[in-house]
């Protein structure tokens, strides 16, 4: 009952704010009074909760609210299933979709051989993306891992700012390093990216390249000029 309460009945609190059943907690049992549609609703949001638990997950209050997202979005998809959907494990951290916008962009990747990903900053495109091409990449689906975004933003052209071609480039490509930094063990980056097995590079190097048997990610696309 901890794991579904949280210390302190944390959680509790936050099912209080979010239902409209009230909540009643007695020992192991939870009693819910309101209408029919109302506890069921609660009641549903209970068993997810408690499913995401026996998958190993630990609850907080941004989790629950999910759940109740997408419980209340009534698209048939259920919370547990999508907010349990490993793409990957590294130094035990599981990365996977937070949301229900987010498990439909890793399945539309799965399913199509091309996918645009539009949102807001921070919805985890890019971050998603890259980790779906790491385990394409440990599935031997491909043979290699492409990252490339314009590397001209705000006015600035690489021509005219100091240093080697990776100086200029490295801080438009960070997000990129950042994200596979989190998935691959980092000592073997370079190695990978000696052997050509993960290329980062801007997209004005990608003209004329045959991309074959390779997981592509082109990031901040909305950048790219009509002529690339």
């Amino acid at each position: 009952m901890v794991s579904l309460l949280g210390p302190r009945d944390e959680l509790l609190g936050v099912l209080e704010r979010s239902l409209a059943s009230d909540i009643h907690v007695r020992g192991n049992e939870i009693t819910l009074t309101g209408t029919p549609a109302d506890n069921a609703v609660a009641g549903r949001l209970v068993e997810e909760l408690l499913e995401l638990i026996k998958a190993g997950h630990t609850l907080t209050p941004d989790a629950v609210t999910r759940v109740l997202g997408i419980l209340t979005a009534e698209t048939g998809d259920r919370p547990a299933e999508v907010l349990s959907l490993n793409i990957l494990s590294r130094r035990g951290k599981n990365i996977r979709p937070k949301t229900l916008n987010q498990k439909r962009y890793v399945d539309a990747i799965d399913r199509h051989t091309i996918v645009f990903g539009i949102g807001p900053a921070g919805t985890g495109k890019t971050y998603l993306a890259v980790a779906k091409a790491v385990q394409a990449l440990q599935a031997k689906q491909v043979t290699r891992i492409i990252l490339t975004r314009p590397a001209v933003e705000a006015g600035e052209r690489l021509g005219f700012l100091p240093g080697t071609l990776f100086e200029k480039i490295d801080p438009y490509l960070r997000p990129l390093f950042d994200a596979l930094h989190d998935m691959i063990d980092p000592d073997t980056i370079p190695r990978l990216m000696q052997a050509g097995t993960i290329e980062i590079a801007p997209l004005a190097y990608m003209r004329g390249r045959t991309l074959s048997d390779a997981f592509t990610i082109l990031d901040e696309a909305q950048n790219t000029t009509p002529e690339q």
